[in-house]
C-alpha cells in the first residue's frame, strides 16, 4: 500500500483550517493549564491536582466529550470522557498525565516554573513555552484535545475516542493497574495513542518504537546512633556518607558496566546489523557535547551514544543527601547518608528482578560497621513495538503528511511503564507520536515545548485518526 491508496489527502481540510484560525486561543488556554502546580510528588499540592483535573474536565466538556467522569483513586484522580460516533468503528484511547515533576531546583529557572513565558531560542527560532509541564505532558496532553475539538467542531471525526489521563505518572502510576482491570470495558479499544515521546529534530520526523523499563529504588546507610563530632570520632566510627559512596562507586567497573551479579543475564543483544541501521540516525556527537557544554562523553565501553541511551542498561544515581550541607562548616560524622537511585532497563529485564539483584548486592557489600536499607519505589517493563502494524503506519503516514519527510522509527531511552501495563490488562499495543525535543529540558529547570511542535501535534493527530480508521476498516497492513 502507497500514501496514494489513503483518501486523507482529500480529507481533514475544515479540521486544519479551523487549527490555524484557533491558534491563539489553543495557546491561550495551554498557559492557563501550565498555571497550576501540579506536582504529583508533593503533598502540599493535592489540592492542585484536583483542581488540574478540574481545569481539564471542563476543557473536555466545552469541546462536546461524553460521560466526562473524575474517579478518585487512593491517590490523585484519574479523568476519564469519551466520544462514541459508532460502535462499529475502531476506538482510539488517547493516555496522558496531568501531573508533573518537581521543578527544583528553583533558583536555576529563568522565569518562575508556574507562570509560563514564551522566548525565542536557537532551537526554536518561532519560540517556546517555558514552564514545568510545557512538554512533559500537558502541552502534549493537550495537543490531542485540541485535534480532537478541531476535528468535533468540523463534523471530521472518523473513530471513536477515549481520554485516559491520570495524575500519578511522575510517581509511578501506583494506581492506574487497578483502574484499568477495575474499568476493563470503559476502556476497551483498539490502540493506545500517547504523546510523551520526542522526535529527533524539527526537520527529522521520528516515530518511537521502543521504550527502556526502570527500577527505581532508595537506598539508607546508617552509623552510629546519632551524629558524632568528626574530630573525637573521624577514623574511628564508620562515616556513612563515605560507604555509601564506595558502595555506590563499585557499582560500576571501569569499562562502564554495571557490576550487580546477574545484571546483564536478560539483556536482549541485538545483530550488529540492527545497531548500524540504528546508527544512521542524525546525530552529531560534537553537537551533543557543545548543547550540553561538556568536553566528552562517557558510558559502557563499545558502544555509541545512541546505543547507550537507548538499548543498553543503565544506573545512575539521582539523588544523594546527608551531613551538614548548611552555610559554613560543621564538623559532624553524620549518622545517616541516603540515596535515590534509578536503573534503566531493556527488553527481556524484569523490574522485580532486578529491584531484588540491586537490594541482594547492595547489602551483601556493606560493611559490617554500618547497617543499610533499600526501599523499592517503582519500576515499568520495558516495551518494543512492532513497524508493520496498521497501529505503527498509520503515526508514519500521519507525520510523513505534515512534515513531508518520512519518519525514523526510534528507541528511547525513557521509560512509560503503562505501555507494558496496557498490553498486559487491555490486550492492545500503543502508538508513541511524540512531538517534544530531548533538548526541551524536561524533568530540569527550565522545560521548555516549542510552539512548532505544539502546533505540528495538533495538526498532525486529526491524519493518525483517518489513516487508523482507513487502516483497519480496509485491512490493509502494508507499505
Amino acid at each position: 500500500m502507497t500514501t496514494d491508496n489513503l483518501k486523507y489527502r482529500n480529507n481533514m481540510v475544515q479540521t486544519q483550517q479551523y487549527i490555524a484560525d484557533h491558534k491563539d486561543r489553543f495557546l491561550s488556554e495551554l498557559i492557563e493549564l501550565l498555571r497550576i502546580p501540579s506536582i504529583s510528588a508533593d503533598s502540599r499540592h493535592k489540592e492542585d491536582m484536583v483542581r488540574t483535573a478540574e481545569h481539564i474536565m471542563a476543557d473536555m466538556l466545552k469541546i462536546g466529550l461524553d460521560h466526562v467522569t473524575k474517579f478518585e483513586t487512593a491517590g490523585h484522580p484519574i479523568v476519564f470522557a469519551e466520544k462514541i460516533i459508532d460502535k462499529n468503528k475502531p476506538t482510539i484511547l488517547v493516555y496522558g498525565h496531568y501531573d508533573v515533576q518537581p521543578p527544583d531546583p528553583l533558583d536555576l529557572w529563568e522565569s518562575p516554573p508556574f507562570e509560563p513565558v514564551i522566548k525565542e531560542t536557537k532551537i526554536h527560532p518561532k519560540g517556546a513555552i517555558f514552564a514545568r509541564g510545557a512538554c512533559d505532558d500537558k502541552g502534549q496532553l493537550f495537543m490531542h484535545l485540541k485535534a480532537v475539538e478541531a476535528m468535533l467542531a468540523n463534523h471530521e471525526l472518523p473513530c471513536n475516542v477515549k481520554f485516559l489521563l491520570e495524575g500519578e505518572e511522575e510517581v509511578g502510576s501506583d494506581n492506574l493497574g487497578d483502574f484499568c482491570n477495575a474499568h476493563k470495558e470503559r476502556l476497551q479499544c483498539d490502540v493506545v495513542l500517547v504523546s510523551d515521546t520526542s522526535i529527533l529534530a524539527n526537520d527529522v520526523p521520528s516515530v518511537t518504537v521502543g521504550l527502556r523499563g526502570l527500577s527505581y529504588v532508595e537506598v539508607e546507610v546508617t552509623g552510629a546512633n546519632k551524629d558524632l563530632h568528626s574530630g573525637v570520632y573521624g577514623g574511628a566510627v564508620a562515616n556513612p556518607i563515605n560507604v555509601l559512596c564506595t558502595l555506590i562507586s563499585e557499582m560500576k567497573d571501569d569499562q562502564g558496566r554495571i557490576t550487580i551479579p546477574g545484571f546483564y543475564d536478560d539483556v536482549e543483544v541485538l545483530d550488529q546489523d540492527v545497531r548500524d541501521e540504528m546508527n544512521k540516525a542524525p546525530f552529531s556527537l560534537n553537537e551533543y557535547k557543545s548543547a550540553l557544554d561538556i568536553d566528552d562523553v562517557m558510558g559502557e565501553e563499545g558502544y555509541t551514544t545512541l546505543e547507550r541511551t537507548s538499548i543498553r542498561p543503565t544506573l545512575d544515581v539521582n539523588g544523594i543527601w546527608g551531613g551538614y550541607i548548611g552555610e559554613g562548616a560543621k564538623t559532624v560524622l553524620p549518622s545517616k547518608a541516603f540515596a535515590k537511585i534509578s536503573m534503566r532497563l531493556v527488553p527481556h529485564q524484569n523490574s522485580d528482578t532486578i529491584t531484588a539483584l540491586f537490594k541482594q548486592y547492595f547489602e551483601e557489600k556493606a560493611p559490617e560497621s554500618v547497617r543499610v536499607k533499600v526501599t523499592p519505589h517503582h519500576g515499568g517493563a520495558p516495551a518494543v513495538t512492532p513497524t508493520d502494524t496498521p497501529e505503527y503506519k498509520a503515526a508514519y503516514l500521519a507525520m510523513k503528511e505534515t512534515f513531508d519527510k518520512d519518519p525514523i522509527p526510534v528507541r528511547s531511552g525513557g521509560s512509560i511503564p503503562i505501555v507494558a501495563l496496557f498490553e498486559e490488562v487491555l490486550g492492545v499495543k500503543t502508538v508513541l507520536m511524540g512531538f517534544g525535543l530531548d533538548s526541551d529540558d524536561i524533568h530540569s529547570p527550565n522545560e521548555h515545548f516549542g510552539l512548532f511542535n505544539f502546533f505540528k501535534g495538533i495538526e498532525t493527530i486529526p491524519y493518525y485518526y483517518q489513516n487508523y480508521t482507513e487502516l483497519k476498516v480496509s485491512g490493509e497492513n502494508g507499505h
